[in-house]
């Protein structure tokens, strides 16, 4: 990993951090391995659904990196770290020298009451909070179908995992075809945490894009965030060139960079 993974934008790093740092427990088994915490999804062995990150200015030994190794091997999970570079500037090159390849770097974008831009659904379009379960599990299907799964099951458990997060102060807009009440799409904020609240999940289905769909999502969440009280400032990675011009156009500002990190079989 070369050395330009280890800069970043300070303050506003080391304040995401430690909003990852709270929210990434929530609903996962947590060990500490030397100045690093792991997590792990217990439902599932999707290897973006568990992963560590550092303590703020960690230098880890090859022991600490081995032992976290060993934590993931040990409940068969992939061995991964997402994490902002600048805050613990010694980590990448210890991972690197354990073998650790670079998955994503990811820019980071920022949005703020003052730079939310109001985007209005589409023709034929409504966003809008999900009430029913019916809502829930038909943004959750049109969610996971945007990102790829063909088949998606969203069973009882699920939607009673969307209510509680919802009930803890997270938020969810769908978007909804008002000639046919398909649910097509939808987004999270998650529950907050010191005043940040990290945008995520916004799919839509193939057959509805390019229409300004997820723009709106983007902008309806973002809005309503920042309206509760709770939230001063909402960040999100984008995961393409297309993904980011969406997020632009909604108000969100190129800040900082999150590096994903995970070790080869």
């Amino acid at each position: 990993m070369s050395s330009e993974f280890t800069s970043g934008a300070g303050a506003l790093d080391r304040r995401l951090q430690a909003y990852v740092r709270q929210v990434a427990v929530r609903g996962r088994e947590v060990e500490r391995v030397g100045p690093f915490t792991a997590t792990f999804d217990p439902r599932s062995d999707n290897a973006y659904l568990s992963y560590a990150f550092p303590d703020a200015d960690a230098v880890p030994t090859a022991e600490d990196v081995e032992a976290l190794v060993a934590a993931y091997r040990g409940r068969a999970r992939v061995p991964r770290l997402e994490f902002f570079p600048s805050v613990a500037p010694a980590v990448a090159g210890a991972l690197s020298a354990a073998g650790f390849a670079v998955e994503a770097e990811l820019a980071v974008m920022t949005c703020g009451a003052r730079d939310v831009v109001a985007l209005a659904a589409p023709d034929g379009m409504t966003i809008e909070a999900p009430v029913t379960d019916d809502d829930l599990r038909g943004m959750r299907i049109a969610q996971h179908r945007a990102f790829g799964v063909q088949e998606p099951e969203v069973d009882a458990a699920e939607v009673e995992r969307q209510r509680a997060s919802l009930r803890e102060g997270a938020l969810a807009f769908l978007a909804r075809d008002t000639a046919s009440g398909m649910v097509v799409g939808g987004g999270v904020a998650t529950v907050p945490a010191g005043g940040v609240t990290e945008i995520a999940g916004i799919g839509v289905l193939d057959s509805h894009r390019r229409r300004g769909i997820a723009g709106a999502i983007t902008s309806a969440l973002t809005a309503a965030a920042i309206a509760s009280g709770n939230v001063e400032l909402a960040w999100l990675t984008p995961g393409d060139d297309g993904a980011h011009r969406v997020y632009a156009r909604a108000g969100f500002q190129d800040k900082s960079t999150m590096l994903h990190v995970s070790l080869p079989e």
